[in-house]
């Protein structure tokens, strides 16, 4: 019983993560702040204690897009994944960064983290933080279409530009809903994808559909194909060039960027 007293009293918790001393089994053992590396660790089987996030999962703002240009320079975070949130992809990236330097895979930064990841990159220039948009025809794209992969479709312009890291893959015409059934503008992403998609709600074909707002796709229209801009679309982006969105939909993934703007 004296023994178990005394255990429980010499047990010493540092501020920061580190366990100092823990006497057990009337033997002692000391471990170090290096030694532990501020690890979650835990006491007489309580829930374990972990250093404190600087930025985690949901975080956003300038200082997550500073830490995602910083994994974007070791080649651990592609640059599509550069914007202000830190989702799935920046928290892999971190955790795949903490692997490299043998410290706590908590997919989050805490100090010790941050600290490693800045001995090891430079100050994200501007840049960087901000890569130039595409310019086609002298034109600049919607900034948005400058990181990762695009597609970035003009409703002014009436074109689909499939975009690799600023650079313009392809291009082809494009036409929109009517407007009742307008083709929503914003950030968006593929949801999913359809080679021989046929529509419920209107009994249309829509092949090579790649959806990326609720029902509201880009795919190919023998219509658009047919009759030219004297029709419209339910919603959908129209590509009236069989040939390129058979090429675009086997190149274009689920979770790339789908840009609708007005430039």
């Amino acid at each position: 019983m004296r023994g178990l007293i005394i255990r429980k009293m010499l047990s010493t918790l540092v501020v920061g993560g580190a366990l100092a001393a823990v006497l057990t089994a009337g033997n002692s053992a000391t471990a170090t702040t290096a030694d532990v590396q501020a690890a979650p660790f835990e006491i007489s089987g309580e829930l374990p204690i972990y250093p404190k996030a600087l930025w985690k999962n949901g975080s956003s703002g300038t200082n997550v897009r500073k830490v995602e240009a910083r994994l974007v320079q070791l080649k651990l975070l592609d640059k599509r994944y550069l914007d202000n949130d830190f989702g799935t992809m920046t928290r892999t990236a971190v955790k795949k960064f903490q692997k490299s330097k043998g410290i706590p895979q908590l997919g989050y930064l805490d100090q010790n983290s941050w600290d490693q990841l800045v001995k090891v990159t430079h100050e994200p220039t501007q840049t960087e933080l901000f890569p130039p948009a595409p310019v086609v025809n002298g034109k600049k794209l919607d900034p948005r279409c400058a990181t990762g992969v695009a597609l970035c479709i003009d409703k002014s312009t009436r074109q689909l530009r499939y975009v690799v890291n600023g650079v313009v893959k392809m291009q082809m015409d494009v036409r929109f809903g009517a407007v009742k059934t307008a083709t929503r503008e914003g950030s968006f992403t593929v949801g999913w994808k359809s080679r021989n998609h046929v529509s419920k709600l209107y009994d249309s074909k829509m092949p090579y559909a790649m959806f990326f707002s609720g029902g509201q796709a880009v795919h190919y229209s023998s219509d658009f194909a047919a009759r030219g801009y004297n029709g419209a679309s339910h919603g959908c982006v129209n590509v009236r060039d069989l040939a390129k969105i058979k090429v675009l939909f086997d190149d274009v993934h689920v979770g790339d960027k789908v840009i609708v703007y007005r430039s």
